[in-house]
C-alpha cells in the first residue's frame, strides 16, 4: 500500500467499530476473490442479515448507528467489500470484473459464514451489488432492504459526479471532507465517521463494476418484498425519480423518503424512524 497510511486507516476503522455492541465478533471468509472480513454481532442462532457497506470511503463500520439495534432481533454479518477501503484482502491474481464474479463472492461468502437464506441489507454502491445479488440468486434472499441504492432505478446527477471529480482523481483527506461537507449540506458528521473517510483516501481500490443497472424485466420478477429507505436531501440522484422508477418496477417494493438526511450521511446518521422502518420490515 505504497502511498497509503496503513496504520492511520487501521486506528480510524478500530476507533468507529469502537461504537458497535461489545459482544463484536471478527470473522474472515476465504472467498475465490480473497479474503473477506465480516464484523459480526447478535445470537448466533438468530436469523442472519448480511449488511453491505457503500462504496468510495464506506466500509462495515459505517453500521455501527444500527448495528445494536439490529442485533436484538437478527444475527448480523457486516462485510468489508472486497477491493475497497476495510480489512478485507483480495487476491493477489484475481479482482470482480463482472456481476457474476461479485455474485460469486457473495455465494461463497454466505456458505463460508454457514448461511442458506439471509436477509439482506445495503447502502449506495453496495445496495446496487445487493439488488442484482437478490436477482440472481433469490432463493438465499428472504427480504432485501436498500437504502439510498445508486445507478439501480436513475443515474447520478451532473453537479454530483463534478464535485466527485477532483477526489477522484487525487484523492486526498481535504478533499474527501470537502465532498462530503458538500453531499451532507454541511450537517453535522460523526467526526469518528468523518476521519475515517479521510483516512481512506487513496486506499489501493480495485476498479469496481458499475454496469449493468438492474434490467427493469428483471425487477418485475423479483419476488421477495423490498424496503427502499430513500435519502430527501441526497446530491447524489433525485430521489423522487428514483421513487417512481422502483416503484414502477418492483411488485413487491415499499418506499419510504427520510427526510432531512443526505445520500452519505446514511446509514451512520441514523435518522428518525429508520430503525422503526427496518425493525418493522425485518420482523414481518
Amino acid at each position: 500500500m505504497a502511498g497509503f497510511d496503513t496504520d492511520a486507516f487501521r486506528v480510524a476503522y478500530d476507533k468507529v467499530m469502537a461504537k458497535w455492541p461489545g459482544e463484536r465478533e471478527e470473522v474472515t471468509v476465504a472467498t475465490p476473490l480473497g479474503e473477506t472480513h465480516v464484523n459480526a454481532c447478535g445470537p448466533s442462532e438468530a436469523p442472519p442479515l448480511l449488511l453491505l457497506p457503500g462504496g468510495g470511503g464506506a466500509t462495515s463500520a459505517s453500521w455501527y448507528a444500527q448495528a445494536g439495534d439490529l442485533a436484538r432481533t437478527h444475527r448480523v454479518l457486516a462485510a468489508d467489500l472486497i477491493g475497497f477501503p476495510g480489512r478485507s484482502v483480495p487476491g493477489a491474481d484475481r479482482h470482480p470484473r463482472t456481476v457474476a464474479d461479485l455474485v460469486a463472492w457473495l455465494d461463497a461468502l454466505l456458505d463460508g459464514l454457514g448461511v442458506a437464506e439471509t436477509d439482506l441489507g445495503a447502502h449506495s454502491y453496495g445496495a446496487w451489488i445487493a439488488l442484482h445479488y437478490a436477482l440472481r440468486a433469490p432463493g438465499r434472499v428472504r427480504r432485501l432492504f436498500l437504502l439510498d441504492p445508486t445507478q439501480c432505478f436513475a443515474g447520478f446527477k451532473a453537479a454530483y459526479l463534478l464535485h466527485a471529480l477532483p477526489m477522484l482523481l487525487g484523492p486526498s483527506p481535504r478533499r474527501a471532507r470537502a465532498f462530503l461537507e458538500w453531499e451532507t449540506g454541511g450537517a453535522v458528521l460523526d467526526p469518528d465517521w468523518l476521519r475515517l473517510q479521510e483516512a481512506a483516501a487513496g486506499f489501493p481500490s480495485v476498479k469496481p463494476v458499475t454496469r449493468p443497472r438492474p434490467a427493469p424485466d428483471a425487477l418485475r420478477g423479483l419476488d421477495m418484498p423490498v424496503l427502499l429507505l430513500l435519502a430527501e436531501s441526497s446530491r447524489t440522484h433525485d430521489t423522487y425519480q428514483v421513487a417512481d422508477r422502483a416503484g414502477a418496477v418492483l411488485p413487491q417494493a415499499e418506499t419510504v423518503v427520510l427526510e432531512g438526511v443526505s445520500h452519505h450521511a446514511l446509514p451512520q446518521a441514523a435518522p428518525a424512524g429508520l430503525a422503526g422502518h427496518l425493525n418493522r420490515f425485518l420482523s414481518a
